[in-house]
């Protein structure tokens, strides 16, 4: 991805700010529950390697997250598989993030039996040709896959809860929530939509404030970097494209790249549930860690393409990107307080691998991974976060394209 996907601009939010009125975050003793560091951490390769999470094709903030689930299973005592004895779940090739096959199919990945029987359930009675990947639903940390279930798995399972946390997050839009559908399409292969298996993460049913029916689709990204390949272009997709009315140009090259396309088809399919009856009103809503660059730069090129929000008909479903530290913080609002800890910890503390690393350049910590005092959150005397450390040919990490190291990224359009 170029410079150019990262800076580009958002058009008028005025449609954001229709159905998000966001409340400033609770404070505890003064300060916010969460608070995240100002970039992305670059992780030495040496550190990388120390840890099993060396990949020569991670972006700089795949291999910060990369390490993060290594040192998430090691302090949960969940083995990883070892390429040596080739018994990794996610074949040959062994990351620290990758659980053995024991540790997946017993449910390791999965913040509680719970959310582990849940998805067990959803795999199992999935829609019609639903791409849900075993391996990296049981047994990648990294996969942003578990991570959807891990994060709305309990929400699933109490619906006062989501609705506390949607209501947080969108007073304008949801009163109560319904029911919550994952991996959803509401027309895989159908000619009335695009013809093909896109589908949304998950799909979160309400009733709105003034009574009716409506329906959040919700794509999730964590660690990807939304490189290639894009879908195989359609006719579909080109007369959809217009018949949907959202975009400034139905017919703009930027929308069929590599990194936007996934996002065009899901905005175009959630229009299309609303055009063809499925439900009266929709949003579509992204979410990715903040310090993705690459996924935030993506959600902002996308919104560049839209109509601005006086262009578009009143039927039109809006787009709006939230941050995972955002979702996160709503948890907190909504009062479960421990669950949105847990996922703090397992997926947006940056500021542990950033004090790792600063540990073991300075040797204030023992450079042995297992060691407890690297794994722990234990603040140490260390300076604030404030710039990444510089690349120098000892100290490097390398980044590239974002096709992930023992990991599939889901196209699901073919």
């Amino acid at each position: 991805m170029t410079g150019t996907v990262a800076d580009a601009p958002a058009k008028s939010t005025s449609t954001i700010a229709r159905h998000q009125t966001r409340r400033a975050p609770r404070e505890k003793d003064g300060k916010p529950a969460f608070i995240q560091i100002a970039r992305t951490p670059l992780i030495p390769e040496k550190i990388l390697r120390d840890h099993g999470a060396f990949c020569v094709i991670d972006t700089r903030f795949r291999a910060a997250a990369r390490l993060l689930q290594c040192l998430w299973l090691r302090e949960h005592d969940i083995p990883a598989g070892s390429s040596d004895a080739g018994d990794t779940f996610d074949g040959p090739a062994a990351f620290g993030n990758i659980l053995s096959p024991d540790a997946a199919y017993a449910g390791r990945n999965f913040l509680s039996p719970a959310i582990h029987r849940l998805a067990l359930q959803e795999w199992l009675m999935c829609e019609e040709d639903a791409a849900i990947d075993e391996e990296r639903l049981l047994g990648n940390s990294l996969s942003s896959m578990p991570l959807v279930f891990n994060m709305f798995g309990p929400m699933a399972l109490d619906r006062k809860l989501a609705t506390a946390v949607f209501r947080e997050l969108l007073p304008g839009f949801v009163r109560s929530v319904e029911r919550i559908r994952f991996e959803h399409s509401p027309g895989r292969r159908d000619e009335r939509f695009l013809a093909d298996r896109t589908a949304f993460d998950l799909a979160v049913h309400v009733t709105t404030p003034s009574g009716e029916p409506g329906t959040l689709f919700i794509e999730v990204k964590y660690s990807e970097s939304m490189e290639g390949p894009a879908a195989r272009m359609r006719d579909r997709y080109n007369e959809a494209s217009k018949e949907v009315r959202l975009y400034d140009n139905p017919d703009s090259l930027i929308l069929r790249s590599a990194p936007v396309d996934q996002i065009w088809r899901e905005g175009m399919l959630a229009q299309l549930a609303v055009d063809n009856g499925i439900t009266p009103r929709a949003i579509f809503l992204a979410i990715g860690p903040k310090l993705n660059r690459r996924v935030q730069g993506v959600f902002r090129v996308y919104q560049g393409e839209l109509l601005d929000a006086d262009r578009q008909d009143a039927d039109r479903v809006p787009f709006i990107p939230l941050t995972l530290e955002t979702v996160i913080e709503a948890i907190v609002t909504a009062g479960a307080t421990d669950h949105a800890q847990v996922l703090w910890n397992r997926y947006c503390d940056f500021e542990r691998v950033y004090r790792l690393s600063l540990q073991q350049l300075t040797g204030d910590a023992a450079r042995a991974p297992a060691n407890k005092s690297a794994q722990h959150h234990q603040p140490a005397a260390l300076p604030p976060t404030r710039r990444a450390l510089a690349a120098t040919p000892a100290l490097r990490t390398r980044a590239a394209s974002s096709r992930p190291c023992g990991a599939a990224t889901k196209r699901e359009a073919v």
